[in-house]
């Protein structure tokens, strides 16, 4: 690890996936794995190339059941280029001799560059090099180069390209018994004499994929075609010590693209007017250039060169071509198959990110929540709710994609899935609205699509709360908070817990932002949004009511993460650690033992503390002021050492979440969750799951936390709110902000010193906020301002 490249020493197979996940290249339209060419799909490699918002629905038979999954696709490996000596073995890291292997992720430059050095007897070497890019300026593209060199001998080369559609979807072992057999009626042709087409079909979704390759030697290729693969060989004259270059350009199309007629049409056209490979170099390292300014970001040592690591794979998930696109944010990026590709809450841990730097970006992933808004009112009224209920897990059209089962593999069972009831994710989209309007200025979203959709979630959130007449507040049931482990009571045969903290906390908040923002609206564009919603006054007196009423429950002091937490048993902590050492999946463990979590104080990941996550102190007190609940910080203290004893961190975000927390509750405890945070994915600290796809709302979480968690930035009331909070192991760094109309806005934090300088432009000035002072900076202008303990 350096500062601008992630380098590996050695072939280690068992560190195969880790590699392959966390050096993919991708570049937010299609992203492709780290996988050598010449290796296949087994036990230790998998590669696999996604494209952003390709799904396929199949129906699987599990114990007995029928299952309906939707996947986002593995498409065709445009990747394979294989070799080997004139009539030998296919030569691989697992099946020839290695004398020495290096990959290079190039972080600057969008690459990756591996150099082998393969053994084949009585003095003979043959040296392998090759670059590879998934193209950032033409979204269509990939490219790979690979040289051979001999060494102690000269002789015939035999060299395989190929596209191959006979890829499945089978990148995680505990979906296997599910049917991962997306794509159909593969064929292939050739288009000249140094190209060839793959096309093929999604099995129920219907999505036409179009690819095609051109290669390029100083040799003629002969063609096959094998179907489902098309091959392309060389035979190339080796001379010890001199290299010879074989390039392999690809295109790549699906019928969702824009401004087509035929995806492999366009993939055909599109390779064919390709520039060489060196040509596509430079444009694409212009385009990653072009990136790093905009999202310019300076912290030293470790945690700098993770963070860097960090927003290279943001960047590769949800580049600026994403805003062209109708896509959400997959929780794992386009880098593998966990999690199916669906999109679940995370944005609520990206979008603050982007908003400050591609704006463009989030508004784009906004409009897709905002095209599934029907879909949204459609499942609430199914639910009999007013109002949006969106899914907690969200796929190709809106509708639910949360499975109905999932498998434990400490015990080999099928459980029912209850996450569908974390209809928090509806407040998570809000306060994504919300954030994005306030950083952004853009007020026609504002006033339209981010209107409609507060409003409906504001009235589902309005119509699921019930009144009690014995706590004279209101109340939510049958829910599951952020926690995950708590779905029922113990022994319920139903689940769903009541009055879960931070889903009635955050439902009020979506009230009462949703009244400021209607009573703020142009009157022409009210009057439109309450004909076309049939919104009337006495919903919003309703509104008004149950944003001051809903039940926060309390016990021992502390806030309750939900109503009956407080009677739940207390677990043998230290037991556990020393039976299992690592108890991060206690649900999982306390299943295979006959047990359950919901018996027990246990949580996941952040719940209640997520409270102090999304909100600033001042904010949080106000929101409980609305409500009539005293918050003061020795409640608060209380209630963070209260959960922090009792968490088992069994999700990348909940060391993020406890240390953006910890940071202004207890200092000098937040930097271990920080750095959790920070080497959850480069460390593998889940035990493997990295290499089933990178944890984006982790990564894009971390650089959040220096952007937002310790500056204390918020963009609210048209102001810049700044309140640092300086830790020991990271006093100084500096970021690049995009704020409203001005580029390139410059905080540098140095020992107390805090440093703002906005660019020359026409636009106004910024009015910035600091604990009991303001400034107003000019365009042009730089304030330099000295921080209090």
């Amino acid at each position: 690890m350096t500062g601008w490249t992630w380098e590996y020493e050695g072939y280690e197979p068992a560190e195969a996936r880790l590699r392959e996940a966390l050096c993919t290249l991708g570049n937010g339209y299609f992203a492709t794995r780290g996988a050598l060419p010449e290796c296949t799909a087994d036990d230790v490699h998998y590669p696999g190339t996604y494209v952003a918002g390709c799904y396929n629905r199949l129906t699987s038979d599990v114990s007995g059941r029928q299952v309906e999954n939707e996947d986002m696709v593995n498409v065709p490996n445009w990747l394979p280029l294989r070799f080997r000596l004139a009539d030998g073995a296919w030569l691989t890291p697992d099946t020839a001799t290695v004398l020495g292997h290096r990959e290079v992720l190039r972080l600057s430059a969008g690459l990756m560059e591996r150099l082998t050095r393969f053994g084949l007897g009585a003095g003979r070497v043959l040296v392998v090099r090759q670059q590879r890019l998934v193209h950032m300026a033409d979204a269509h593209l990939a490219a790979l180069r690979t040289e051979f060199t001999a060494e102690g001998f000269s002789g015939r080369l035999d060299v395989e390209a190929a596209l191959d559609g006979s890829v499945t979807n089978a990148g995680v072992p505990r979906y296997r018994d599910l049917d991962g057999r997306h794509l159909t009626h593969v064929h292939t042709g050739t288009s000249a004499p140094d190209t060839v087409w793959l096309r093929c079909r999604t099995r129920t979704s219907d999505l036409r994929i179009g690819m095609a390759a051109r290669l390029r030697a100083d040799v003629p290729a002969t063609i096959s075609h094998e179907v489902p693969r098309a091959v392309q060989r060389l035979s190339l004259d080796l001379t010890s010590g001199r290299g010879v270059t074989v390039d392999k350009i690809v295109a790549l199309h699906t019928s969702r693209d824009p401004a087509i007629s035929d995806p492999l049409f366009a993939a055909v056209d599109r390779v064919t007017r390709a520039a060489d490979f060196d040509e596509l170099l430079e444009s694409h390292l212009t385009a990653w250039d072009q990136l790093w300014r905009r999202a310019d970001l300076e912290v030293d040592g470790e945690a700098g060169r993770i963070l860097r690591l960090h927003l290279f794979h943001v960047l590769q998930t949800l580049s600026p071509h994403t805003a062209d696109l109708d896509v959400g944010v997959p929780a794992r990026g386009l880098h593998g198959e966990a999690y199916r590709g669906h999109i679940f809450w995370d944005e609520l841990f990206v979008l603050p990110y982007l908003n400050l730097h591609f704006p463009e970006v989030s508004r784009a992933l906004l409009r897709y929540r905002h095209r599934r808004l029907e879909q949204a009112c459609t499942a609430a009224r199914e639910a009999g709710r007013r109002g949006a209920m969106y899914p907690w897990q969200s796929g190709s059209d809106g509708r639910e994609e949360t499975q109905q089962l999932h498998l434990n593999p400490y015990s080999g069972r099928w459980l029912p899935d209850h996450s569908r009831l974390q209809h928090h994710v509806g407040s998570a989209i809000a306060y994504n609205v919300w954030q994005y309007c306030e950083a952004s200025g853009d007020a026609e979203f504002r006033h339209t699509k981010g209107a409609e959709m507060l409003l409906q979630i504001a009235r589902f959130w309005a119509d699921s709360a019930v009144y009690d007449d014995s706590l004279g507040r209101h109340r939510i049931k049958g829910v599951v908070g952020p926690d995950e482990y708590h779905d029922a009571y113990p022994g319920a045969a139903e689940p769903g817990l009541d009055d879960n903290a931070y889903t009635n906390v955050t439902a009020a908040w979506v009230l009462a932002r949703t009244l400021e923002l209607l009573e703020s609206l142009p009157e022409p564009r009210r009057r439109e949004l309450v004909e076309r919603t049939g919104l009337d006054g006495g919903e919003l007196e309703q509104w008004e009511d149950v944003s001051r009423s809903l039940h926060v429950p309390f016990h021992e002091g502390v806030i309750s993460q939900f109503e009956g937490y407080g009677d739940l048993a207390e677990l043998d902590w230290d037991g556990y650690r020393k039976r299992y050492e690592d108890i991060r999946r206690l649900d999982r463990i306390l299943e295979a033992e006959g047990d359950t979590v919901n018996r027990y104080r246990a949580s996941k990941q952040a719940d209640v503390l997520m409270l102090g996550y999304l909100f600033g102190p001042a904010e949080l007190r106000d929101i409980f002021g609305r409500l009539g609940v005293r918050l003061d910080e020795e409640i608060w203290h209380r209630t963070v050492d209260h959960y922090l004893q009792r968490t088992s961190h069994g999700s990348t975000l909940s060391g993020l979440v406890h240390g953006w927390v910890l940071a202004r509750a207890r200092r000098a405890e937040a930097w271990e969750f920080c750095l959790e945070a920070l080497r959850g994915d480069v460390a593998d600290v889940q035990g493997g799951t990295t290499g089933e796809g990178i944890h984006l709302g982790a990564m894009a979480g971390t650089l959040d936390l220096v952007q937002r968690g310790l500056t204390g930035l918020e963009t609210r009331g048209g102001a810049l709110w700044l309140d640092p909070v300086p830790l020991p192991e990271l006093s100084s760094y500096g970021i690049a902000l995009r704020y409203q109309e001005h580029w390139g806005v410059r905080l540098r934090l140095e020992r107390g010193l805090l440093e703002i300088a906005v660019p020359s432009s026409d636009g106004l000035p910024i009015d910035v906020r600091l604990p009991g002072r303001a400034v107003c900076l000019q365009p042009g202008d730089t304030g330099r301002l000295v921080l209090g303990e």
